[in-house]
């Protein structure tokens, strides 16, 4: 098994990168630290590489990059995947934070980067729009959401974090409540992707953002109950969803099998367990807005 810690970044492949570029500095309020004629990198104010985009003719997401235990070598990860039956390539200067890494495709056909050495950018100029703490998680449709579980648990070392329904899965990494998510479609692709904030008072301030930049607001502010961070979602304009959120759950004592108990769990001790749809969804706030099922949840469960 890989221990994998944290997320790293997500790729986009995109027909118009000066215009998610654009997106990306402007409203997501990232930093530019590498630049070509066919893709752009981007990090946060401190420094951590959060996305990269590249020019293609699709619109997806093309790469989700996971950091391992950073006593990892690549050579190990290589080997472990190997003994896993899982066919893999090596990458290097795979981008200005990471000089090796090794990619392979998940059951669902996404492709797989691991890493376990980054460096941090100089980020020597400040971040314009909502200026996230770090890119949280990502979450994917899948046609089988049992298959990505045995995977990602037994190959990647996730732990289930919660259900909704038998539907929706939530895994976690490290002490986030989630860090990948999956939920039932009939075809592979991105779900949403989603940055934390730093406190309510920012998150307030990214919907004056959005406000600013026209970008609708097509779901929240609202509590989940899975997860219970409070969020907002939008569209970016190659039409994925992305999530703003504060106060995630965390487990910083996995022997407990709780998570750190917070003044707005139902539950105490608050452990994993199958939500149903309505309570999982939302502690408060309104219904997901019509905008927000559009696409992501058609070919779904809900």
């Amino acid at each position: 098994m890989i221990p994998v810690r944290k997320i790293g970044y997500t790729t986009f492949e995109t027909p118009d990168l000066t215009r998610l570029l654009e997106y990306y500095t402007d409203v997501i309020g990232l930093v530019l630290i590498g630049r070509t004629a066919d893709s752009a990198v981007l990090a946060t104010e401190a420094g951590e590489q959060a996305v990269v985009l590249e020019k293609g003719s699709a619109t997806k997401c093309r790469r989700l990059s996971l950091q391992a235990d950073a006593t990892m070598a690549i050579k190990d990860i290589e080997r472990a995947l190997a003994e896993a039956g899982i066919k893999s390539r090596r990458r290097s200067d795979a981008t200005p934070c990471v000089s090796e890494a090794i990619e392979f495709e998940d059951p669902a056909g996404t492709t797989v980067e691991l890493f376990s050495q980054r460096t941090l950018a100089l980020t020597t100029t400040s971040p314009a729009g909502v200026a996230p703490l770090r890119l949280g998680h990502t979450a994917f449709t899948v046609p089988d959401v049992h298959k990505m579980v045995d995977f990602y648990t037994k190959v990647l070392g996730f732990r289930v974090s919660d259900w909704l329904m038998d539907v929706f899965v939530f895994l976690r990494c490290g002490p986030d409540h989630h860090t990948v998510n999956f939920v039932a479609g009939d075809h592979s692709r991105i779900h949403h992707e989603a940055f934390e904030l730093r406190n309510a008072s920012h998150l307030l301030a990214a919907c004056d953002v959005l406000g600013r930049k026209n970008f609708q607001i097509i779901w929240g502010p609202g509590r989940h109950g899975i997860g219970h961070n409070v969020f907002v979602y939008h569209r970016d304009p190659d039409d994925h969803i992305i999530e703003f959120y504060i106060e995630m759950d965390q487990m910083t004592d996995e022997s407990s099998g709780a998570f750190d108990p917070r003044p707005w769990h139902k539950d105490n001790p608050q452990q994993p367990k199958v939500w149903e749809r309505v309570p999982g969804g939302l502690t408060w706030g309104t219904p997901p807005t019509p905008e927000f099922l559009r696409t992501h949840f058609k070919n779904s469960a809900f």
